[in-house]
């Protein structure tokens, strides 16, 4: 068996976590309109909460970008603009 396998699992992490990059890279801008949209309807449904949905967003876009290889913004960098409507 593998090193790389989790002995009597069969299952290959550092592969799994290889794909699971591979495919936040490619697919990162998708996601990140995803967390947007979320993001607004949870907004529109508890507007008395938006500063903290905000920050939630913001804080799985940052997770997004790290694990993509991106690093996530640094401190001071400006957040991008809410979606439109």
């Amino acid at each position: 068996m593998d090193s790389g396998f989790i002995v009597g699992m069969g299952i290959n992490f550092d592969e799994v976590k290889k794909k699971a990059q591979e495919a936040l890279g490619k697919n990162a801008e998708k996601i990140e309109q995803g967390m947007d949209k979320a993001s607004g309807f949870a907004k529109s449904k508890f507007g008395q909460h938006s500063d903290k949905i905000d920050n939630v967003a913001e804080k799985a876009k940052d997770f997004l970008h790290k694990n993509k290889g991106e690093g996530g913004r640094k401190p001071g960098d400006q957040p991008p603009p809410p979606p439109p409507g």
